[in-house]
């Protein structure tokens, strides 16, 4: 990529790694159709979740970008999108206010969420926050110590769904727990990918990934349980009740995991690039399909 000719608007969406966005507004889509299939869709609370979130991911990758670049995670060479800092298109300075500016914005929609949620959105806004810039900064940065996937389960799964179901019914019910485990399981899969193309850099710098830990068999291991998982839950919903038997209209997404277990089984480094953008589409389609399934399901009530 020529750098030299990149205008600031092309830098900074750079920083903010667009293709990551669906693993942001999945959450939202289901959590908010699932508020819908209970009686509780509030539009304007839904709109203003997807723009947290979306910030939340924004800031989370700028927040990424600047601290594994005093970590030297970023040096060498790199498979994944440019990192800004280490290349030099702006300076740490720079991106640091980028990162306050960004998580700034995501609170002030926050303030917006705590008036209609009350103290519960509190608790998910701040700790949200907090995950974002400690999965690679702070004095024990998670994303370096295997822990990645397990907070990418937790706050892309229960936190975002349940959070979003919440600040718009007042309620948690089993569904809103339910909804939340697949959307979750594919987010980690999306994690899964990047850590798994990135094993020998992230290694090399002390970066102690699942992936790193696992090895790169383990790691396409761990990416299948995540999808199986996924596709169970809608299944386990009809025998128990609860939600739409809908649902299973996520199943349409299996289309698109085929070209994505081929190339991870086949390829390494760069290439990967694909699988992980076609899991980040992956989540997405399998989150529009499972809101739909339950839109339908109330619709047809």
């Amino acid at each position: 990529m020529q750098t030299q000719s990149l205008s600031q608007f092309e830098i900074w969406k750079l920083a903010a790694r667009p293709k990551t966005l669906p693993a942001a507004a999945a959450p939202v889509i289901v959590g908010t159709a699932v508020a819908f299939f209970e009686g509780g869709f509030r539009p304007l609370l839904a709109l203003a979740a997807l723009l947290g979130a979306l910030l939340l991911q924004i800031g989370a990758n700028i927040a990424n970008d600047y601290f594994d670049y005093f970590k030297g995670a970023d040096a060498g060479e790199r498979f994944g999108p440019l990192r800004v800092t280490q290349a030099g298109l702006a300076s740490p300075k720079q991106v640091r206010r980028a990162m306050l500016i960004v998580f700034g914005l995501a609170a002030l929609i926050g303030v917006y969420l705590v008036w209609a949620g009350g103290w519960p959105i509190v608790l998910v806004g701040a700790l949200s926050i907090l995950a974002a810039i400690a999965y690679t900064g702070g004095p024990f940065p998670f994303g370096y110590h295997g822990l990645g996937d397990v907070f990418a389960f937790l706050f892309f799964g229960p936190a975002a769904v349940c959070g979003t179901v919440y600040v718009q019914t007042h309620t948690l019910s089993p569904l809103a727990a339910w909804a939340s485990i697949p959307i979750g399981l594919l987010v980690v899969a999306i994690l899964i990918v990047n850590n798994l193309r990135d094993i020998e850099s992230d290694r090399a710098v002390g970066k102690r990934t699942l992936a790193v830990r696992l090895g790169a068999r383990g790691a396409q291991l761990e990416y299948i349980i995540m999808l199986v998982g996924a596709y169970l839950i809608p299944l386990a919903l009809i025998p128990l009740r609860v939600g739409s038997p809908w649902t299973v209209l996520s199943w349409l997404s299996l289309a698109l995991i085929p070209r994505l277990l081929k190339t991870i089984f086949t390829q390494k480094g760069r290439p990967l690039n694909q699988a992980l953008a076609g899991t980040g589409q992956l989540v997405l389609v399998y989150g529009v399909l499972f809101a739909a399934g339950l839109i339908i399901g109330k619709l047809a009530g």
